[in-house]
């Protein structure tokens, strides 16, 4: 299989579904969420949450790969979700916070699992950016997210990240934040050389627009689909659209 770190450079306008098996723990819901996800023509599922137990984290792999080819990627919240059957895990450091824990200590604590699963490991610079609302991820990794207005400090600590040797950056608002990453923002981050993730606050194809066009290779939906899988339909014509400009 061609390595998802390579797919994730060559994706232009990608999506991808973030599920959290705590809020989507519905065989059914979820069953519909890959359906509808195909449909749409989406490019990757993202799994992971704050507090998932390690036993529904791997039962909602499990269904993922059972059920779709979609790529299905770790975008763990602690260092119990892990999973071999994944196709690959975002290995996560925390580089907006100073918690040690975050930067490291999980990452010690799991490498010989990860390492005995065979997954894919993708260094990522993982950065909270404040989206108007006190995240989950801020709260469990008791870490402040970078200010909005702060441009010039994301710019530096994607930086430092990429000199460190992570192969991706990471900017998110965090789950239900108010407001997405700026465009502005990820512009300055798109300009380092490496493939760009957005996650937090996208709840229309016109946010989508906006975070392609400053340069993300990837815009993450996840907790609006929770409550309201629209969206996917609205996607599904921007992706037949996309399709559509790059053939003319």
């Amino acid at each position: 299989m061609e390595k998802i770190i390579t797919k994730f450079s060559q994706t232009k306008k990608g999506i991808a579904v973030l599920i959290d098996p705590d809020k989507i723990n519905n065989t059914n819901k979820l069953l519909s969420l890959i359906k509808k996800s195909e449909d749409a023509e989406v490019d990757y599922f993202f799994i992971g949450g704050s507090t998932v137990k390690r036993s529904d984290f791997e039962k909602t792999i499990k269904l993922l790969k059972n059920n779709t080819c979609i790529p299905v990627i770790i975008f763990p919240g602690s260092s119990e979700q892990l999973s071999s059957e994944a196709d690959a895990i975002l290995f996560l450091s925390l580089l907006s916070g100073r918690n040690p824990d975050y930067l490291i200590g999980l990452h010690v604590r799991t490498a010989e699992e990860i390492l005995q699963h065979k997954l894919e490991v993708i260094p990522t610079a993982y950065l909270l950016i404040d989206g108007g609302t006190n995240s989950s991820v801020a709260y469990v990794s008791q870490t402040s997210p970078i200010p909005r207005s702060q441009i010039s400090i994301v710019r530096k600590t994607a930086l430092a990240g990429k000199f460190q040797g992570k192969k991706i950056i990471y900017l998110d608002a965090g789950s239900g934040a108010r407001f997405s990453v700026p465009p502005t923002m990820i512009e300055e981050v798109y300009k380092l050389g490496l493939p760009v993730i957005i996650g937090g606050g996208i709840k229309s194809i016109k946010q989508i627009e906006l975070i392609h066009q400053a340069g993300a290779n990837i815009a993450v939906i996840g907790n609006h689909l929770e409550n309201d899988e629209s969206l996917l339909e609205e996607i599904k014509v921007y992706k037949k659209n996309t399709k559509n400009q790059v053939a003319l």
